[in-house]
């Protein structure tokens, strides 16, 4: 195999993604992130020198390296390395050039995750802590409101700008993972929460959702900042606090919950895919537990118990 720098195609490879592919600037930061990992561990590298006996090491290396915060990287994290690798030496390989071939990198095996949901009580407890007499309240109770009934994304649903939803139509569109778009609908109570919260602003910023706290609430225009993700995550964490819901909640539960009270009252689950935009009807397979307990219903109502004599 020829050298060739592995900085230098990973470079090439973050720009394919950027502009052939159209990737969203989150799924190449990440794939950055994964891949300089890989030059962490192994320093100055060649394309030649990826190999299974380097992939080997470096899997071992992952598996015992710390976060920031102390903890291990979860064999999903570590899967994501993996993929991110796998993805570029794809690209390698469509380009010829010499390398070791994708198919050789198998990831590990990793345990289904436990999907957490909220039931209609938790969900009314979750919905009644913010204070409504403040504008950051109905922000707050439009955004418990809109994760709910939506089945947004976090990072979706920051990115909403005001002219982004028809509160008379309640739908609209987003563009999520993958850059697809798809529709995303809306209840009566979380467009009424939304009509109320705007109605409050008295600010030109564009985006759905503004900070009111923080050093850094306003730009250089004197406009209020979009509402980071982080601060999503720990408003949903502190109202369910106090709400007394002793299961961890995350934004990601309130999107779990969502698909639950589909499922449970009877969409299909390709629908359930469509709404929250899996490409794979596998990722929206953890939700099929949820339909467990009605296979003994389907089986007494539709199953011949009793054969004439």
């Amino acid at each position: 195999m020829q050298d060739l720098k592995f900085s230098k195609i990973k470079t090439d490879f973050l720009e394919h993604l950027e502009i052939e592919q159209n990737r969203s600037q989150k799924t190449i930061e990440n794939y950055d992130h994964y891949l300089t990992r890989l030059e962490d561990f192994a320093g100055e590298i060649n394309l030649s020198d990826i190999d299974q006996e380097l992939i080997r090491k470096w899997r071992l290396w992952l598996n015992r390296l710390a976060t920031s915060n102390g903890d291990e990287l979860s064999k999903t994290t570590q899967n994501y390395h993996l993929i991110a690798l796998r993805s570029f030496l794809k690209y390698c390989a469509k380009r010829d050039l010499p390398c070791l071939s994708p198919d050789k990198i198998e990831l590990a095996r990793t345990k289904r995750p436990q999907v957490t949901f909220l039931n209609e009580e938790e969900l009314g407890r979750l919905f009644s802590q913010p204070d409504i007499n403040s504008v950051i309240g109905l922000r707050d109770r439009a955004i418990l409101e809109l994760l709910f009934c939506s089945g947004l994304r976090v990072s979706e649903l920051v990115s909403l700008n005001k002219d982004s939803i028809n509160l008379s139509r309640k739908e609209f569109m987003v563009r999520g993972k993958g850059q697809k778009d798809r529709p995303i609908f809306i209840s009566q109570s979380a467009a009424d929460w939304l009509q109320k919260y705007l109605a409050n602003r008295m600010d030109a910023s564009k985006a759905l959702f503004i900070r009111y706290s923080g050093t850094k609430k306003v730009d250089t225009s004197g406009n209020y900042l979009r509402l980071t993700v982080r601060s999503v995550q720990r408003l949903v964490s502190r109202y369910a606090k106090l709400a007394g819901i002793t299961k961890h909640v995350s934004v990601h539960t309130l999107r779990h919950s969502f698909a639950t009270d589909l499922l449970m009252n009877g969409s299909d689950i390709r629908a359930v895919q469509a709404m929250l935009g899996h490409s794979n009807i596998s990722t929206t397979q953890i939700y099929t537990h949820i339909t467990d307990p009605h296979l003994k219903a389907i089986y007494e109502q539709f199953h011949t118990n009793k054969i004439a004599d």
